[in-house]
């Protein structure tokens, strides 16, 4: 016997590095024909990584070879055990399917077995949430269908107290995230061992909403020109059926566009004319008339006048026979954009940021209609619940039970039964709050402090009493958003006219008031270039945040005995002296440059050309066109680098004190560039018509070449020079500074 096996081994093993290489030479029929052959090598691990044939097949996007292992597995009478080994990292096949977004490969493994929807990697996560991880739509909502709605909650956390809705929020798939909501509602008061919610997972993201992504000059015109359609209120049953994939070429886009857009004028008046039989007819109600008119499944309700906000029916801006209207503004603003050249990709990149924007607001509205984070529930029993920040408040039990289940789920054999199929204690209470006791930070805290103003918005909308929430150090949304420099939030909370509410009258922990914050220097750089600037738009923000601050705030004294006016001081005492060197090396420099254009264009300006009449004394060019233009160059050339020369030496010489950043040094500054880049292109002309004079006989025919090859030389220098002039015009005559902020959309 012991020969036997000692011979059958080495065979074995020789089939076993033969179906390595088929598979890695994409042989997989011949892989196929072996395990149809022999059961032996279902169980058999190929890779160093500890990967079966199905697993590379999976890998590898190989749906119909796939197809073909499985079937051959399955007719085993172990099969089901084959389809759960595991690779080094604890994943099965479906782990991999699933996060590939392979729906095929899914629905074919997971039909076979369907608890390995719920079997468990090394990580704690289960295929269900992979395909929510890496945002896969289609294989989620197939998922879905083949667990169904109880096991998916039990499948829906990991370890770190992530949940599907978390993954989807986080990784910007709002689609996704807003059919994740609509299935499994519990999740939105999830929290995760950080004792976040998927509520304040968007907060913390304010590149998803416009207020967070500012957008200038042609971008911001296109992003207006561009209409996007909101997620589709769809049933469970559609949701497979409301995302067909694209198959055709990018740049046949606008051609679909132009026929969806007759296709849905077809279809609405198809729906009209199905309204107006019902309304003739006494079989059905008025109310089942507009049940008939909600039949576009892309705007639900809209047919009937009305739109469904958080589930309440809204009266439309527009009559219902303007959306034929309305469709043809959307799709002649794209073809015109197209036409004037400015590109489908370029169009298509802001348009996904606008429909990011569009979607993060109507996941957060969702989000509202369903959490909890704010029902406050004052017996008397506990008086520090009313008080106390709703995260605080929430029950604490909850969290210790999964807490502990987590913990044992963690020193689980991942081989064991229950890691398989997901059904752990973790999961039997996951649509209850989980947090660590003593986080107390909450969504409108965290919108604030990263400036989603339109977050702030809603929430002050639905629950007024959030504005007096405070985090761990006592900063409600008025300090936030004044320490992070939010200013658009700012604008927000002045226009609610709370200004002698107690929100503004708020001290820290510190003692700190609103105007304390604004003094203390940014944690960041502002988007203006130079030291110089960086300190005159500290000032314009500690002076904008002193208008509105209630009177007994300005001089009051935070616990280090310090008034806002003494940190101001402090704080900027090094940017002070950095802007003031800044000044003086920028100056020093053009200083020198300007005396030499003085000395130059003093030359050029007492020469004439042509000379003049010994009668008269005047230039026998003056009545020539070219000679006017020189006369009058030479002039500004002269006196325009002369003020230069004087507003860099004023400057020089100044003693940058911290109020003269304010306005007197910026001014300055700008007067000088401004009488510096004159005097360049002043002399330039000047040159160019003294010159004509001399090359108009011998080189008329090459003077024109030559004196456009200069102004080329001029404008490169213009181009390199000129984005600093503007950013220092801008700085300075900028009444509020405005943050950090993505400028593009690409």
């Amino acid at each position: 016997m012991t020969s036997t096996i000692a011979q059958t081994n080495p065979e074995i093993e020789k089939i076993k590095k033969d179906l390595f290489k088929m598979a890695m030479r994409g042989q997989w029929e011949d892989v196929v024909k072996i395990y149809s052959e022999n059961k032996t090598f279902h169980k058999a691990k190929l890779t160093s990584s500890g990967d079966t044939a199905l697993h590379i097949a999976v890998s590898d996007g190989r749906e119909e070879e796939v197809r073909k292992l499985v079937g051959c597995i399955s007719a085993q009478p172990d099969g089901k055990d084959v389809l759960k080994i595991r690779n080094d990292q604890g994943r099965t096949p479906l782990h991999i399917a699933a996060s590939m977004g392979n729906v095929v490969m899914c629905e074919c493994i997971a039909k076979v077995e369907p608890s390995l929807v719920g079997a468990r990697n090394d990580d704690n996560e289960t295929p269900f949430f992979l395909a929510a991880l890496y945002g896969k739509k289609d294989a989620f909502l197939r998922l879905h269908q083949i667990c169904g709605t109880e096991s998916g909650y039990k499948y829906s956390r990991r370890k770190d107290g992530d949940t599907i809705l978390h993954c989807a929020i986080a990784g910007d798939y709002f689609d996704l995230a807003f059919r994740i909501i609509h299935l499994y509602e519990k999740l939105v008061n999830s929290f995760n061992e950080k004792g976040w919610t998927p509520l304040h997972l968007l907060a913390s993201k304010p590149s998803a909403f416009k207020s967070g992504s500012h957008l200038g000059g042609w971008y911001k015109m296109i992003y207006y020109c561009i209409f996007v359609d909101d997620l589709p209120s769809t049933g469970p049953e559609n949701y497979l059926d409301d995302q067909k994939k694209q198959d055709y070429p990018e740049n046949y886009r606008t051609c679909l566009d132009f026929l969806q857009f007759f296709q849905k004028v077809e279809k609405k008046n198809g729906v009209r004319k199905d309204a107006q039989d019902h309304e003739t007819s006494d079989v059905k109600s008025t109310a089942e008339t507009k049940s008939e008119l909600a039949t576009d499944v892309e705007n639900p309700k809209a047919e009937a006048g009305f739109n469904v906000t958080n589930g309440v029916l809204r009266h439309q801006l527009f009559p219902a026979n303007y959306g034929t209207c309305f469709e043809f503004v959307k799709f002649a603003s794209k073809a015109m954009l197209v036409i004037f050249g400015l590109g489908s990709t370029g169009i298509r990149k802001i348009e996904e940021k606008k429909q990011k924007h569009t979607w993060a607001v109507q996941i957060m509205n969702e989000l509202l209609h369903y959490t909890s984070s704010y029902e406050y529930d004052d017996t008397g029993a506990n008086p520090m619940a009313a008080t106390m920040s709703p995260t605080v408040a929430r029950d604490t039990e909850a969290y210790d039970v999964i807490e502990s289940a987590n913990t044992s789920t963690l020193k689980t054999n991942p081989e064991d039964k229950d890691k398989e199929t997901g059904d752990t204690d973790n999961t039997k209470q996951v649509g209850e709050g989980q947090k660590k006791i003593g986080v107390t930070v909450t969504p409108i805290l965290i919108a604030a402090k990263n400036g989603v103003t339109e977050m702030v918005e809603t929430i002050l909308e639905h629950f007024p009493i959030a504005k007096y929430d405070v985090d761990e150090e006592k900063k409600n949304i008025v300090l936030l958003a004044v320490e992070h420099r939010q200013k658009h939030l700012c604008e927000f909370l002045l226009s609610l006219n709370i200004i002698n509410d107690r929100v503004f009258h708020q001290l820290d922990c510190y003692g700190n008031s609103a105007l304390h914050l604004a003094a203390n220097i940014a944690i960041f750089q502002w988007p203006v270039p130079g030291a110089s600037s960086q300190m005159q738009w500290e000032i314009k923000w500690y002076e904008y945040i002193k208008s509105f601050m209630p009177k007994n705030i300005l001089f009051l004294r935070n616990k280090e005995g310090k008034t806002p006016d003494d940190i101001f001081t402090e704080s900027h005492r090094k940017l002070v002296d950095d802007g003031g060197q800044w000044l003086s090396r920028t100056s020093e420099a053009c200083t020198v440059v300007a005396g030499l254009f003085v000395t130059a264009t003093y030359t050029t300006s007492t020469t004439v050309p042509g000379g003049v009449k010994q009668e008269s004394g005047t230039p026998y060019l003056e009545h020539k066109m070219s000679f006017q233009v020189f006369a009058v160059s030479s002039f500004l050339s002269f006196y325009s680098s002369l003020i230069a020369v004087v507003m860099f030496l004023a400057i020089f010489t100044s003693g940058c004190r911290e109020r003269d950043f304010r306005y007197a040094l910026p001014v300055k500054l700008l007067m000088g560039l401004t009488a510096f880049y004159v005097s360049i292109a002043s002399t330039l002309i000047s040159f160019s018509t003294g010159h004509f004079f001399i090359l108009k006989d011998q080189l008329k025919s090459a003077a024109s070449p030559l004196y456009v090859g200069v102004c080329l030389l001029v404008t490169f220098f213009a181009m390199a020079v000129f984005p600093l002039y503007f950013h220092l015009a801008w700085a300075t005559f900028k009444k509020v500074p405005q943050r950090n902020y993505k400028a593009t959309p690409l």
